[in-house]
């Protein structure tokens, strides 16, 4: 019995290493190879990140096609901002009624005031279900701004890369809003994401791996 504990330890153990030899690897990896378009999901989440979002994507050329929107089930506002954006990007420039756009939508990770208890259960629900959504789109980047939907969003990309699916390159940026300490999601994915940009000198000081840029929403 002792020898199948520890057997079953050791195993235990070998995996953690490979697992986080190969988290490791992933986070490194920078895949540059020039690419004619770059399928995007883009992470949209309610009131002001789901505007911030959509101004830095109408930065973004069309050849960011496919789009992919992600939002939070019980969002009801983001579906037709979202729509919004789309009609208005192709009415300004008809080269981009081609580009295709979707919408899909998963369980909120946290509630406003939820207890953080049931926030870990509820983010766990999330990324069961965001999981077979990353999967099935394999986008090229994902970007994101700060929603708590974004976490199992991007912790399924991550997972793409360590199973050896496809390396997906996340892109963080941190809310105009946050000047001096970061957001609940930023302190969780500037460990995870590839780049990590803020719009405020003082966050820079703070958070050397992020890259400021000035604001850019």
């Amino acid at each position: 019995m002792v020898c199948v504990l520890i057997l079953a330890v050791a195993a235990a153990g070998t995996v953690a290493v490979v697992l986080v030899l190969r988290l490791w690897t992933v986070l490194r990896c920078q895949d540059v190879t020039p690419r004619e378009s770059l399928s995007l999901l883009v992470v949209a989440g309610s009131g002001g990140h789901t505007t911030e979002i959509l101004r830095l994507l109408g930065s973004l050329s069309s050849a960011y096609s496919p789009r992919h929107y992600v939002i939070a089930d019980t969002d009801k506002m983001s579906a037709d901002k979202i729509n919004s954006f789309e009609l208005d990007r192709a009415d300004r420039d008809p080269s981009t009624m081609a580009s295709k756009c979707y919408i899909h939508r998963i369980p909120r990770s946290r509630e406003v005031q939820q207890s953080w208890l049931s926030s870990v259960l509820s983010t766990l629900h999330s990324m069961w279900l965001s999981f077979p959504l990353v999967h099935r789109v394999r986008p090229d980047l994902v970007l994101c701004n700060g929603p708590g939907t974004c976490v199992p969003i991007c912790v399924s990309a991550l997972l793409l890369g360590i199973l050896g699916i496809k390396k997906v390159i996340i892109v963080y940026v941190e809310s105009i809003c946050r000047v001096e300490t970061l957001s609940l999601s930023g302190k969780i994915l500037i460990h995870l994401s590839d780049y990590f940009i803020v719009q405020w000198p003082t966050l820079k000081e703070k958070y050397p791996k992020s890259v400021y840029l000035g604001r850019i929403v």
